[in-house]
C-alpha cells in the first residue's frame, strides 16, 4: 500500500444547518486541522460470516498513520427527533417544507448533508454510523476509487449495507481528480434526502486554468416529497406502476418562493458587484434532467464531472441526474437596482408523469450603505428557461462540452458492446394486482436483462471465490433480438430478471454504445459508470449505424465524464480504459 499522504485541509462537517463552509479566494474557511483520533472499525456482512477476518484486513482502517496524518470525519445517521453524540453534539429535528413536517433520514441532522472539502491526492476516512431502522450505504459519486473498490458504496455490489447499530469506515484516496463531485446514499430511495457535495481542490500551488474566483458556492438540486420516499418506492415496486412524483424541486434543500407555503424556505445567494463566483452545480434529483438559469446573467461553463472543459458562455445550462457542472458567474460591475431569481425546472422527454414545477433561489446584490433602495422594494426578475421538451436546446448545449486538456482517447478498441436501454415488463405475481401495462409490472432493462439485486455483495463474492453462487459473467454484449429500436416496438415486452455481469481484462480499451428504445415509450436515461471516467465520443438520434456513425466520432477533444444521458430516441457512444481492477 502507498504511504499515507499529508493532508492540508481534508474533510469538513459543520454544525449549522443553514450554511456550508466557504471557499473564498481559493482558501477554505472553517476546515479543521491537526491529528485525527484513531478510528475503530466495526464490520458487517450480508451472509458469509467466515469473511470477517479477511475483510477487516482488506477494508479496515490501519491503527497507525505512519509519518503523515489524516483527518477523520464521523457521520451518524439517525431518524429526525433523535439526539446522538459522536464527537460533536448532533441535534436532529423534523424537517418542514411546503407546510408539511416529516421525519426523514439525514446525516448529522443536515439536509442537504455535510460538505466534504479535500485536495487532489488526499486520503479520506469517513466513519458512517447507522442509527436508523433502514440499512444504509454511501456512494462517493465520481470518485475513481483506484484500488479501493470496497469504499465505492453501492449496497450489495461493492459492500453489504450498514445495518442498524453498525458502522463502516470508507477509506479512499482522491487520485488525479480536481473539481466538484458528490456523495449520496446508495440503497433504495434514501438518496432523496441523504446527499451532499464533495469539493476537490487542486494540489497546493496548482492554479485553476481560469481566473481565481472570489468565492465558491455549492448549488445542489434535489427533490422534496411530502410523504415518505421509502413508502413511495415500496408501493411502486409492489404494484409495478410508476412511482409518485415529488411535490417540489429544491435548491440547497429549499423549494423557493414559487411554491405555496414556501416563501420563507428560499435559498439566497448574496453577491458583491464586480466579483467572480464559482457555482458548483450538482443535480441530486432522482430521475429528472434540469434546465437552470439566472435572470439577467450569463455564466461561463468551465468544468463537467470534475474535468475541465473548454470554457463557453451560456444563459441556460442543462444537467442530468448525477452530473456536476462548475460555472463562473461574473456579477454586474455596479450595485443593481433589482434582485434576480435563479430557477431550475425539468427537461422532460418521456411519456410518464413527472414533477412539472419550478424551484427558485434568489441572487441578491449587497447594496451600498448609502443606497436609497430597500431590498424588499426592489423588483424581482425571472429568467427565461427553455420549454419542457426543448430537445434542440438540450442537444446544442451538450454539443458544446469539449475537454480542455488533450484527452487520452482510446483509438484502438479491444472490446465493443452495444446495449439497448429502456423499459419492459415482468409478470404480475399470482394473487396480486399490478399497475403496469396490461396488468404487468414495469421493469427497466439493458439488453432485455433487468438486474436482480443479490443478497451477497458482488465484490465480496468475487474476492472470496464464491462468484458462481452469486452471479453469472455472461451478460449479453449485444441485444439478443435485433429490432427497430426507435420504431414500432415488438409485441413481446417481457424481460428477464438475472444477476449477470460483464468481465473485462485489465487495461482493455472499451467502446460502449447505449441505444434508447421505444418499448413502452422512448425517454432519456442517465447512466453512471462507477470507478471510471469515460469519453463521450458520439451521440445522435434514431438507430445507431455501426458503419456510418463511427465516422462522426470526436476523438480529438471529447468531453470526459462519469455520468452521461442517453438521449430520448437516440444513442450515445463512450470509450474508456479498464484500468481500475476490483
Amino acid at each position: 500500500m502507498d504511504a499515507l499522504t499529508t493532508m492540508d485541509a481534508n474533510i469538513q462537517s459543520i454544525g449549522s444547518s443553514d450554511i456550508w463552509p466557504e471557499v473564498v479566494d481559493g482558501n477554505e474557511r472553517g476546515v479543521p486541522q491537526g491529528e485525527p483520533e484513531e478510528i475503530e472499525r466495526e464490520s458487517f456482512f450480508c451472509r458469509f460470516r467466515e469473511m470477517r477476518e479477511e475483510t477487516e484486513r482488506t477494508a479496515g482502517v490501519p491503527s497507525k498513520y505512519g509519518s503523515g496524518y489524516n483527518y477523520k470525519l464521523e457521520w451518524t445517521l439517525v431518524p429526525s427527533g433523535l439526539t446522538y453524540s459522536a464527537g460533536n453534539t448532533i441535534m436532529l429535528q423534523n424537517v418542514t417544507r411546503l407546510c408539511h413536517t416529516k421525519s426523514m433520514v439525514t446525516v448529522n441532522g443536515r439536509f442537504p448533508g455535510p460538505k466534504i472539502i479535500t485536495r487532489e491526492g488526499d486520503r479520506v476516512l469517513i466513519k458512517v454510523v447507522n442509527h436508523i431502522s433502514n440499512n444504509i450505504s454511501i456512494h462517493w459519486h465520481g470518485v475513481r476509487q483506484l484500488r479501493s473498490g470496497w469504499a465505492d458504496g453501492p449496497a450489495y455490489v461493492t459492500q453489504c449495507p450498514i445495518q442498524t447499530g453498525q458502522s463502516y469506515v470508507y477509506n479512499f484516496t482522491v487520485v488525479g481528480q480536481t473539481g466538484t463531485l458528490w456523495w449520496h446514499a446508495h440503497i433504495s430511495w434514501l438518496r432523496s434526502t441523504v446527499y451532499g457535495p464533495i469539493v476537490v481542490l487542486p494540489k497546493l500551488g496548482v492554479p485553476y486554468p481560469f481566473k481565481k474566483p472570489y468565492k465558491e458556492v455549492p448549488i445542489i438540486f434535489g427533490e422534496w416529497f411530502n410523504g415518505d420516499t421509502e413508502a413511495v418506492i415500496r408501493q411502486a415496486l409492489q404494484t409495478g406502476g410508476g412511482p409518485n412524483v415529488s411535490d417540489a424541486y429544491t435548491i440547497n434543500g429549499l423549494p423557493g418562493p414559487l411554491y405555496n407555503c414556501s416563501t420563507r424556505d428560499t435559498y439566497k445567494l448574496k453577491v458583491k458587484p464586480g466579483k467572480i463566483y464559482m457555482l458548483r452545480i450538482i443535480n441530486a434529483a432522482l430521475n429528472d434532467e434540469l434546465f437552470f438559469s439566472i435572470a439577467n446573467h450569463t455564466v461561463k461553463v468551465v468544468e463537467a464531472d470534475a474535468v475541465y472543459v473548454k470554457p463557453f458562455d451560456t444563459d441556460v445550462i442543462l444537467i442530468a441526474p448525477g452530473q456536476t457542472t462548475n460555472v463562473l458567474l461574473e456579477t454586474h460591475s455596479s450595485y443593481s437596482n433589482a434582485t434576480f431569481l435563479m430557477e431550475a425546472r425539468p427537461y422532460a422527454t418521456g411519456l410518464g408523469t413527472f414533477d412539472n414545477t419550478t424551484t427558485a433561489a434568489i441572487l441578491e446584490y449587497d447594496h451600498h450603505p448609502n443606497s436609497r433602495y430597500q431590498i424588499k422594494q426592489l423588483p424581482l426578475l425571472r429568467p427565461k428557461l427553455p420549454s419542457l421538451n426543448d430537445t434542440a436546446y438540450a442537444t446544442s448545449f451538450v454539443s458544446k462540452l469539449r475537454s480542455l486538456n488533450k484527452p487520452q482517447v482510446p483509438v484502438h478498441v479491444d472490446n465493443r458492446f452495444f446495449f439497448t436501454i429502456g423499459l419492459g415488463t415482468t409478470p404480475c405475481p399470482k394473487n396480486h394486482t399490478c399497475q403496469g401495462p396490461n396488468g404487468t409490472k414495469f421493469a427497466a432493462s439493458v439488453n432485455n436483462v433487468s438486474f436482480a439485486l443479490p443478497t451477497t455483495a458482488l465484490l465480496q463474492a468475487h474476492f472470496f471465490g464464491m462468484s458462481d453462487r452469486v452471479y453469472a459473467s455472461d451478460f449479453p454484449i449485444n441485444p439478443l433480438h435485433w429490432f427497430n429500436y426507435t420504431g414500432t416496438p415488438p409485441n413481446n415486452t417481457m424481460v428477464r430478471n438475472e444477476t449477470k455481469l460483464v468481465v473485462l481484462p485489465f487495461n482493455a480499451t472499451v467502446e460502449l454504445v447505449m441505444q434508447d428504445t421505444s418499448i413502452l415509450g422512448a425517454e432519456s436515461h442517465p447512466l453512471h459508470l462507477h470507478g471510471f471516467n469515460f469519453y463521450v465520443v458520439g451521440q445522435g438520434f434514431g438507430n445507431y449505424d455501426s458503419v456510418k456513425d463511427p465516422l462522426t466520432f470526436n476523438l480529438i477533444d471529447p468531453v470526459e465524464r462519469n455520468t452521461v444521458n442517453v438521449p430520448s430516441g437516440g444513442w450515445v457512444a463512450i470509450r474508456f480504459i479498464a484500468d481500475n481492477p476490483e
